[in-house]
């Protein structure tokens, strides 16, 4: 399988791409900054410098060839303002989409957010935080619309540094919890290896279900 994994440098992305390589499987990651190429390259992926934000969806399509599926892992990141949620988490998710499209691949995994939603209240947090839900919210929305792409929506809750414990709960609702970002790349590839899971949206959090075992009773739902 041939993966093009978009925030290639995230710590979810490297280790989805650490995941994917070590079974056999091509990975490519979009990286904006080309110093984080050895990163990428040391989990065991190719690392395409390509800025989201700027790119064309011909330069975006042009880097799919041959790919069976993309993973949208970008995000604006702590610090970043409003606008950057736009440019970002939704914008540059849509790009992909288009792209994807273009380019003939049909399997989209998008990591979202608890909370996601395009219409989220002012008193849902701080501006910041609502830009966000409603940025990714409104990137979820677009990308499920779209009858060419065969997607699913990954919403993690809080997420941690801590080893994975390889086991989850998955719902369409679970409730607030943490889980640690290893155990998020697991249910990732998992995703990608069960088609079933395509057009659906769900939340997960450390639970007591083995992840292959939540993601393919998922499927059923």
């Amino acid at each position: 399988m041939r993966v093009v994994i978009a925030g290639g440098h995230g710590k979810i992305a490297l280790i989805t791409e650490g995941l994917l390589s070590r079974r056999g499987d091509s990975v490519a990651g979009f990286i904006r900054n080309p110093a984080h190429t050895g990163d990428v390259e040391q989990a065991g992926a190719e690392a395409v410098v390509l800025d989201l934000e700027q790119a064309s969806v011909e330069e975006v399509a042009s880097q799919l060839t041959g790919a069976d599926a993309v993973v949208f892992a970008a995000g604006a990141g702590p610090g970043s303002g409003a606008a950057r949620k736009e440019t970002v988490d939704r914008d540059a998710a849509i790009l992909l989409a288009d792209a994807a499209q273009a380019a003939g691949v049909r399997r989209y995994v998008m990591i979202s957010s608890m909370g996601a939603d395009a219409e989220a209240p002012d008193d849902a947090g701080d501006p910041v935080f609502v830009a966000y839900l409603r940025a990714k919210g409104a990137a979820d929305d677009n990308v499920r619309s779209r009858t060419g792409l065969d997607s699913t929506i990954v919403r993690p809750g809080h997420l941690t540094n801590d080893p994975g414990t390889g086991r989850v709960t998955i719902a369409s609702q679970t409730g607030r919890g943490d889980i640690p970002r290893e155990d998020v790349a697991a249910v990732l590839l998992a995703v990608l290896d069960t088609p079933a899971t395509a057009g659906q949206t769900f939340e997960v959090v450390s639970g007591d279900t083995e992840i292959a075992e939540a993601v393919t009773t998922s499927s059923r739902e």
